[in-house]
C-alpha cells in the first residue's frame, strides 16, 4: 500500500461516539479498588494491574513448558479461563477481514495444509466465513481446516493445544466473555506495511462500531504498535484510553516513532494518548524513563516474557510501573497478590491479620532504598 500522510486533524469522528470522556468508573470492572485518577483524561490504574496476554498466555508451541500451550489463545475458552483468577484485562489482538469484520487472531497470516501442500493467507484478505472456516467448528457436524504456525526461526508447526477451541470474533468476546473482565483491545496491523489514511479510518471504524455497540459498562483499553492507528484512534472517540505499543528500543522499524521509549512518549504527548505499554527490556535498561513517563502524566504498562517472573515484576512495581501483561495468568496473579499490598477501600478496617501480615512478608522481597537504587543500576548491564 502507497505511503500517505496522515493528517489527524481531518479525520472525521464517528457520529455515534460521545465527545467526551464516560464517567470514570465505566472504565474499571468491579475488580478494582473504588477512586481512580485518570490524569489528563488518561487512565491510571488504582491498584497494580494484572493483564492476560491473548486471554490465559500466548501459545508457544516450540516450548516444554505445556503451560504456554494449555489453552488456544485469543479465544474466547482462553478468556474466560483467565476470568477464573484475579486477573484485571485480557489483551487480544483484532483484525479486520475484507467484509469489515472484526475478528481476534495474531498473525497476520493463517497457514493450514490442503491437499498436501502447505497454504498461507492474510487474514484481512478472508472473508469472516472463510476465516471462521478454520480449527474447530462450534457446529460438531463441521471439520474444520487445520491450523499451523511458523515460529520465529522459520519452523512450521502444528497448532496443537492441550484444550483447543475455535476462532471467534471482537462481537462474540463482548457476548460470551464474562463481563467484568476487562478487554485490552489492541489495534493489529502489518509491520510490513505502509498504510493509507483511508484504510485505516475504515478499519478502525468497523472496530469502534462493535466496541460502542456491546462494551457497555465493560472497561476497555485500546493499544496498538501502529502510530498513526493509535493516532486516528484517539480522534474518532474519547470515551476510551489509547495506548501506544513500543518496544522500547529493542528493535529497529522503518518509522522512527516505534524506535524509542521517547519517541514513544512524544507521540502520547503530542496525540493526546494516555499510556504507553512498552516490552519490559526496555523499561528495564533504561529504568530512568519511568519518571519520565510519569511527568508526561501518562500511564505505564509492560509486556515481554520477563514478566513471568515473579521477582521482576516486584521490581516493576517498586519502580512505578502500574502494571503487566502476562502469559502465565495464575501463578502472576497469586504472586501479586501476596506481594503486593492491594489498596484498601474506604471504610474497609485497615489492620491486617498477624497471620496475614506474617504471610505478606515471608512472600516480599524485601528491599531497602539503596539496595533498589543499585538493582536499578544492575539490571540495565545484566539484560544487555
Amino acid at each position: 500500500m502507497a505511503l500517505t500522510a496522515v493528517h489527524v486533524s481531518d479525520v472525521p469522528s464517528l457520529d455515534q461516539v460521545p465527545e467526551t470522556t464516560t464517567s470514570l468508573s465505566s472504565l474499571f470492572s468491579p475488580r478494582f479498588s473504588k477512586g481512580v485518577d485518570v490524569g489528563r483524561i488518561g487512565v491510571k490504574p488504582p491498584k497494580f494491574l494484572v493483564v492476560g496476554h491473548r486471554g490465559s498466555g500466548m501459545n508457544s508451541l516450540q516450548s516444554s513448558d505445556r503451560r504456554m500451550k494449555a489453552f488456544k489463545e485469543n479465544s474466547i475458552l482462553s478468556f474466560n479461563s483467565a476470568a477464573q483468577f484475579p486477573v484485571d484485562f485480557v489483551e487480544f489482538d483484532v483484525q479486520v477481514t475484507k467484509d469489515d469484520c472484526p475478528v481476534i487472531f495474531h498473525d497476520n497470516f493463517i497457514l493450514s495444509e490442503e491437499n498436501g501442500t502447505l497454504s498461507e493467507k492474510s487474514v484481512t484478505e478472508l472473508s469472516l466465513s472463510e476465516f471462521l472456516c478454520y480449527g474447530p467448528q462450534r457446529e460438531p457436524s463441521k471439520v474444520g481446516k487445520s491450523l499451523f504456525r511458523k515460529a520465529k526461526d522459520g519452523e512450521i508447526l502444528s497448532w496443537n493445544v492441550e484444550r483447543d477451541d475455535s476462532l471467534c470474533t471482537l462481537e462474540e468476546a463482548f457476548q460470551k466473555v464474562n463481563s467484568s473482565l476487562g478487554f485490552n483491545v489492541e489495534l493489529k496491523f502489518d509491520d510490513r506495511i505502509v498504510y493509507q489514511q483511508e484504510h485505516l479510518i475504515h478499519a478502525l471504524q468497523s472496530i469502534l462500531k462493535v466496541v460502542f455497540e456491546h462494551a457497555k459498562d465493560r472497561p476497555i483499553i485500546f493499544s496498538t504498535f501502529q502510530p498513526d492507528a493509535a493516532l486516528i484512534t484517539r480522534k474518532l472517540q474519547s470515551t476510551y484510553p489509547v495506548f501506544f505499543l513500543t518496544n522500547g528500543g529493542n528493535e529497529i522499524f522503518y518509522d522512527v516513532r516505534r524506535n524509542s521509549l521517547e519517541e514513544g512518549m512524544k507521540l502520547c504527548v503530542e496525540g493526546g494518548l494516555q499510556g504507553i505499554v512498552s516490552e519490559v527490556k526496555g523499561i528495564l535498561r533504561n529504568p530512568g524513563a519511568v519518571s519520565k513517563i510519569k511527568e508526561a502524566k501518562l500511564s505505564l504498562l509492560t509486556y515481554g516474557k520477563l514478566n513471568n517472573v515473579p521477582e521482576a515484576v516486584y521490581l516493576q512495581h517498586l519502580m512505578g510501573i502500574e502494571g503487566v501483561i502476562v502469559d502465565l495468568v495464575q501463578e502472576i496473579t497469586e504472586a501479586v497478590s501476596k506481594m503486593i499490598k492491594p489498596l484498601k477501600e474506604q471504610g474497609e478496617d485497615e489492620i491486617l491479620m498477624e497471620r496475614d501480615k506474617q504471610i505478606r512478608a515471608k512472600a516480599k522481597p524485601q528491599f531497602m532504598e539503596n539496595e533498589l537504587s543499585f538493582l536499578l543500576k544492575l539490571v540495565p548491564e545484566l539484560i544487555q
